[in-house]
């Protein structure tokens, strides 16, 4: 056999997606398969740097530099067996056996890649989700909505922009208040309003005197539901109410919003909260262009409906794991919550399925094993359970315990994509740029 033969009998598989679950399963696969010339594997992503979603809310605050803990693609395929193109999926062709990816500019809207079309024996999609507004007046225009680290820099940008506004504008006889209203109060809501309280309290404190974080700040959260967290235990949303309210964070539950505009947020019940900053965080759904793809069966939230094995319901050459798949629970009702301990496991079992489907071996069911839930309030406090085998149950943890098990979740994630060395080497050097650097990020 010639060698153009030889290359077209590589099993091809194609990655959409590089976040967590999607980084993890190439690098996975690019190890294991495509170094040693078993399979031809390809990410493909319209970003050029991984970064780890539950941190976003720390870019936002300034508590961390994105640069510092970002993850390129381009590097990574290079040290661990895998191709990566450039470019968003917009298309399937499931007939043909090939990914429809659309053309990619840059910022001034120069050309870089033309549309283009990836063909594929296995396909797996891991996109990930976005912000569901549901169609709330003024949320696209007004709200930012923490998707990407570019938007949580724009909001960055915007906090310290309008804490100088204050400090500038702001007298003692009539000073300017900075209000940021977050709305939705799930994980990412009551992580971000702690993160800001500290973040804020110390950027103020670089020469902006004219503002009094305790008169002056207002950080709002509000939630539709009865409590802050529904996804958690009732026991971990109250210790964390008790420690925002402690904090002077005003937590509003059962509080529904009906639009938002340049001047802050309309309520349900006719009240208008001023806001200068307003993140929208409030429930998520799969990309839109998701919905009804290629024919593939798709759920309300436009999540591709997948099998226990992971593979979607209607062809099993094309899987989908993380938030943008609505994998069954085995054993409970319902669908695996979208976190990303999910999307971790998931890469894993992927990853040894496409060496079994290679090899003509069944696939085996995918069964989801939860440790638990683990909410930062910053340098505060952390709060959570942990379950499984491990505890023997269910454990309630919080303080240092809590807060070191938190971290351990992205060393594990950063230890399936770097290994261990290079995690350890990582961490060490971050601890020392930090050391002579601001504590919050002022620009």
């Amino acid at each position: 056999m010639n060698s153009s033969k030889a290359s077209e009998a590589i099993h091809r598989i194609v990655v959409i997606g590089g976040g967590a679950g999607g980084l993890e399963l190439v690098t996975r696969l690019g190890n294991k398969l495509g170094r040693k010339g078993r399979a031809h594997i390809t990410l493909i992503d319209k970003a050029r740097t991984h970064f780890w979603k539950p941190h976003l809310h720390e870019i936002a605050a300034g508590s961390i530099d994105v640069n510092i803990h970002a993850t390129s693609y381009l590097a990574q395929s290079h040290w661990h067996g895998f191709r990566y193109g450039i470019g968003e999926m917009v298309g399937l062709d499931r007939v043909k056996k090939e990914v429809q990816v659309a053309p990619v500019h840059d910022d001034e809207g120069v050309p870089i890649t033309p549309a283009y079309t990836r063909a594929y024996d296995t396909l797996v999609i891991a996109t990930g989700s976005q912000t569901n507004d549901f169609g709330t007046p003024g949320v696209a225009e007004h709200a930012i909505a923490l998707e990407t680290p570019k938007h949580a820099e724009r909001f960055h940008s915007r906090l310290v922009n309008a804490c100088i506004r204050a400090h500038v504008q702001g007298t003692d006889d009539d000073p300017q208040q900075v209000n940021v209203a977050i709305i939705g109060a799930g994980a990412t809501g009551v992580e971000l309003a702690a993160e800001l309280h500290r973040a804020m309290r110390t950027l103020v404190s670089y020469g902006l005197d004219r503002i009094d974080p305790e008169r002056d700040i207002r950080i709002h959260l509000i939630e539709a539901g009865p409590r802050i967290l529904p996804a958690l235990s009732e026991r971990i949303a109250n210790a964390a109410a008790q420690l925002l309210g402690r904090l002077g964070i005003q937590v509003r539950s059962g509080t529904r919003v009906t639009g938002v505009t340049a001047e802050g947020v309309q309520l349900a019940n006719g009240e208008f909260l001023p806001a200068q900053l307003v993140v929208w965080a409030a429930g998520v759904k799969a990309a839109e262009w998701m919905r009804g793809l290629a024919g593939l069966e798709t759920n309300h939230l436009n999540q591709l409906v997948v099998h226990p094995t992971l593979q979607t319901t209607r062809d099993p050459s094309i899987f989908a794991l993380g938030d943008c798949a609505a994998a069954p629970w085995l054993g409970r009702e319902g669908n695996v919550p979208p976190r990303a301990q999910a999307a971790h496991q998931q890469a894993s079992h992927v990853a040894s399925q496409i060496r079994r489907q290679q090899l003509g071996q069944p696939l085996r069911p995918w069964q989801y094993r939860d440790f638990g839930s683990l909410v930062s309030l910053g340098e505060h406090r952390t709060v959570g359970n942990l379950m499984g085998g491990l505890i023997g149950g269910n454990l309630w943890v919080e303080g240092l315990f809590a807060r070191a098990m938190y971290v351990s979740l992205y060393k594990m994630h950063e230890v399936a994509v770097h290994g261990v060395w290079k995690t350890a080497l990582g961490t060490a050097s971050r601890a020392l740029t930090r050391s002579k650097e601001p504590r919050v990020k002022l620009h």
